[in-house]
């Protein structure tokens, strides 16, 4: 049986964000989108997860997923048989940042989480194409089917969240690290350094792609993610 792969979406999103990469493996893997909805610290989610997931795994996280990910990394690096980490940021929150959230809570609060979502949208973190307009759909309808209370939790999550950098020089499984050459959020030269602090991590980076590539370049992503499935375990 092939090893089961864990998939950990961004905020705000649900398995949707994976649907094509759940068509593409399901038939040769064991999938499962884990939800990273609940808790109001990095640490809380990743360790409400483990119990939950297979013995071992792949784990594959984008954004805040990658961001957990790296937590369950560094909880349980036995049970990680290789890993992907896509469209992230291994640092801790910057005051500035953490800052920026507050007025966004409120916001959400007040029910208008459509408006903070799409000011969040704003800065073009997809890649222009003509899949653009219905992946920002479908992330408004992640967004919404969420709700405002997952919104602050995980917001209150990121602004928590610890530097990973230490986390990063201590793997030794197969490791992907993968970005979309649009995003503006965590963008190509974080992911560059995030490689060269693991050991053997290939670097891809997908030209036609922003913060989304699972759903904006799908099958290019899918190529990349294919691969590392079948790299060896040359490090272990």
């Amino acid at each position: 049986m092939a090893e089961p792969v864990v998939f950990l979406p961004g905020m705000m999103c649900d398995a949707r964000l994976f649907e094509p990469q759940i068509r593409a493996f399901s038939a040769t893997h064991p999938v499962m989108v884990a939800p990273i909805t609940q808790g109001q610290r990095i640490e809380e989610i990743a360790s409400g997860l483990l119990p939950l997931l297979p013995a071992k795994f792949a784990l594959a996280g984008l954004s805040m997923g990658g961001i957990v990910a790296m937590e369950i990394l560094r909880r349980a690096p036995e049970r990680v048989l290789r890993v992907a980490l896509m469209d992230t940021n291994c640092l801790a929150e910057t005051p500035q940042v953490a800052a920026n959230r507050e007025p966004q809570i409120v916001k959400v609060k007040s029910g208008k989480l459509t408006e903070v979502m799409r000011d969040e949208l704003k800065p073009n973190y997809l890649a222009p194409g003509p899949r653009r307009p219905a992946v920002l759909q479908t992330v408004m309808d992640m967004a919404h089917t969420l709700g405002p209370d997952a919104f602050v939790r995980q917001s209150r999550a990121l602004q928590r969240r610890r530097d990973q950098q230490g986390t990063l020089r201590r793997i030794h499984q197969p490791t992907l690290v993968l970005c979309g050459a649009h995003d503006a959020l965590c963008p190509v030269k974080r992911h560059s350094v995030m490689a060269e602090l693991i050991p053997h991590a290939r670097l891809v980076v997908l030209d036609d792609a922003g913060h989304l590539p699972t759903l904006e370049t799908p099958d290019e992503t899918n190529d990349a993610l294919w691969e590392w499935l079948h790299q060896p375990y040359v490090l272990r």
